[in-house]
């Protein structure tokens, strides 16, 4: 007996699936691919496409499937594509490259039951990867869908008469009832589980997944590049009036070296334990705002300038750079103070600073070094320097745009400032910062973001990558560092962009992109608003879902107190109410069935027991027909035909309409005849 068991158990596994489960499936890999094709190289995309439609060949035309030796080629050679890709097979985007070409594979050499269970599976642990590099609204919903229809293949793979494509909707239907009874336990999941201050998915994206965004290097075009992106860097909320636009100066990555031509950040561990950070001598116009800023795959956070409260995991480095603990690899949300009237004190900086704040490189734009030390030499203070600069960006025809007509060459703001004269804001920034160094004046550049654009919808502020700016900062000994933004400088009749000459007004009353423009742009603008403000929502209220938020829904119940042991107990106690809710449930409705053969069999049970014939839960119809067709020998020839007849519908391909009526017509006359009897 355990033979012919094991048997059976290995003919199911070795069974071929029918046509219509191998179509789903084949169906089901490519959505769950398909966030993949965009997230992924052009060419794994492509790899992935060619072998699913290989399969679909095989299983709609009859094409020959691939030798063993093909299968084991591509195999190798997808693996070595990958290793080449990202020179590794550890991580979630490499791994996640790994497993879709595995994915597709597997289904080209499905054969056997186990197998396209096998592809069903890999499909599940897919959908998760994808999860943890985007967790946005729409990839949550669109993988929702796929996870409900990943569990519609697996009903249609384990049903032993699969109807046609088409008439599969009862199994979606199922899929949807299946995934609904456990929505409760997920949201139970979600809200009561102990969180912890880092996400248990804080795996580390790695530098494949950084966006588009600032660096901590500039070069002549590097921030214009983003000038045209309108992927989000941040959103914040602001827990005190907004500022004027005017003072929005996101503080980011401050450079230090240059070699004439490139700007780059110093080598921390060089000079972090030299400067240590420096207090504010004066801080007025405090304004407090919470910050929701997207993964960047760097240390940097955006603050006001300049920033005066820190979160725990953050530090202020000499230079008044935030800095967190650890790359940024997922949403981040924090609140921060920051002084928009501030006093870095008069004393001066460290020699080490003042070196770093004055070096040039030798030979490099001699014309620009000649006009600050021109400057230099009629005795001018630092003051009327840095305002001689900026009347020279006033009154030169200086343009600013975001299409500068060439590439720079290697004496890069000589070139600027007295060739070109159109450039962006880290052209100007660059040059500025160079004429105050050749005047003898500690200058650094500021990279960060620069105003923003408030959604009406949701009261709070978008900065996108698009507000890419750099600045300049000088030190003065009466001021300290001051921020000097010498773009803002440029008349508006020569700034060629309308959005960039509303980017320094003084007023946040309105969206800062909302300008003369028709209905439909306005319309389309107000749904880009309402979309943006849900997946504000989202970002606050799931995916911020920390251990603050908890305690705030727990205090709500007066359970604020509990602990990580209490708050188990809880879960689990709830979770057991759910499970016992949904066996109630189905025992009082175990007997209902929308099945038409069933619940003719359901009568015909209901008329033999006028005749005092009850079935037992475990007896079985055949069993049941032979005591019935004993206990009522003129009913037995009724009795065993209408058994075989259900018999055969039950567990026989799909019954016709006819048929069912066939089955239906006996039961009523039978139950007609227990009636007379």
């Amino acid at each position: 007996m355990l033979r012919r068991r094991g048997s059976s158990v290995h003919r199911e596994e070795a069974a071929t699936p029918a046509l219509t489960a191998m179509l789903w499936l084949s169906g089901t890999t490519l959505l769950v691919l398909l966030p993949h094709f965009f997230k992924q190289p052009w060419w794994l995309g492509g790899f992935c496409a060619l072998l699913v439609s290989w399969r679909l060949l095989h299983d709609l035309k009859g094409r020959a499937m691939p030798a063993t030796v093909l299968r084991t080629a591509l195999t190798l050679a997808g693996v070595a594509a990958v290793l080449i890709e990202y020179r590794t097979l550890n991580g979630i985007i490499p791994g996640s490259a790994l497993l879709a070409l595995m994915l597709c594979l597997k289904l080209l050499e499905t054969r056997t039951q186990r197998d396209a269970m096998m592809v069903i599976l890999i499909g599940y642990f897919l959908v998760i990867a994808l999860f943890l590099q985007d967790q946005s609204i729409f990839n949550g919903v669109y993988l929702f869908a796929v996870v409900m229809v990943l569990t519609t293949t697996l009903l249609v793979l384990n049903d032993p008469h699969p109807p046609p494509l088409r008439a599969s909707v009862r199994h979606l239907r199922t899929a949807a009832i299946l995934l609904a009874q456990a929505l409760p336990m997920m949201i139970l999941l979600f809200l009561l589980f102990p969180r912890l201050s880092a996400p248990l998915w804080n795996l580390g994206l790695g530098a494949h997944s950084a966006r588009t965004g600032l660096s901590d290097e500039l070069n002549m075009g590097a921030i214009s590049d983003l000038a045209d992106s309108q992927d989000i860097a941040f959103r914040v909320r602001f827990l005190d009036p907004p500022p004027p636009a005017n003072q929005l100066y996101w503080r980011g990555p401050v450079l230090w070296n240059t070699d004439g031509r490139q700007w780059r950040g110093i080598d921390e561990a060089a000079f972090a334990a030299q400067l240590p950070a420096t207090a504010l001598a004066e801080a007025r116009e405090i304004v407090r705002y919470q910050v929701i800023l997207e993964p960047h795959q760097q240390r940097w956070l955006f603050a006001l300038d300049l920033p005066v409260t820190l979160p725990d995991y953050a530090f202020l480095r000499f230079d008044y750079q935030l800095l967190h603990k650890q790359r940024i690899s997922e949403l981040m949300r924090y609140q921060m103070s920051s002084s928009l009237r501030y006093h870095t004190g008069s004393r001066p900086p460290r020699l080490t600073e003042l070196t770093l704040a004055r070096a040039l490189p030798a030979q490099r734009n001699p014309q620009t070094l000649a006009l600050a030390q021109q400057w230099r030499a009629a005795g001018l203070p630092a003051e009327e320097i840095v305002a001689r600069a900026l009347s020279y960006f006033r009154e030169q025809p200086f343009i600013y745009t975001r299409q500068p007509p060439r590439l720079l060459g290697m004496d890069t703001v000589d070139e600027f400032l007295f060739d070109t004269r159109r450039g962006f804001c880290e052209h100007y920034a660059a040059s500025f910062t160079t004429l105050m160094r050749a005047a003898g004046i500690p200058a650094r550049i500021v990279t960060g973001y620069q105003g923003g654009e408030l959604n009406p919808m949701g009261d709070y502020l978008i900065v996108r990558q698009s507000d890419a700016h750099a600045w300049s900062e000088v030190w003065l000994e009466s001021r300290g560092w001051v921020r000097v933004d010498p773009t803002a400088a440029i008349p508006p009749e020569r700034i060629e962009t309308t959005l960039d000459s509303v980017r320094f007004s003084e007023s946040l009353t309105s969206p800062r992109r909302q300008l003369d423009i028709s209905w439909l742009a306005q319309g389309w603008q107000h749904l880009g608003h309402g979309w943006d403000a849900i997946n504000y929502h989202w970002d606050q209220w799931v995916l911020g879902y920390g251990p603050e938020k908890q305690r705030q829904l727990l205090g709500a119940f007066g359970l604020d107190d509990f602990g990580w042991k209490k708050m188990i107990a809880l879960l689990f106690a709830l979770l057991g109410l759910c499970v016992v809710a949904l066996a109630v449930y189905l025992l009082l409705h175990q007997t209902k069935t929308r099945d038409p053969v069933q619940r003719a069999f359901q009568r015909f049970c209901r008329a033999l027991s006028r005749r005092g014939l009850q079935r037992a839960p475990h007896e079985g119809a055949l069993d049941f027909a032979r005591k019935a067709a004993a206990a009522c020998p003129e009913l037995s020839h009724d009795i065993h035909r209408i058994t075989q007849q259900y018999l055969a519908l039950r567990y026989g391909r799909d019954p016709s309409r006819a048929q069912i009526s066939q089955l239906q017509d006996a039961v009523k006359s039978f139950a007609t005849k227990c009636r007379v009897g």
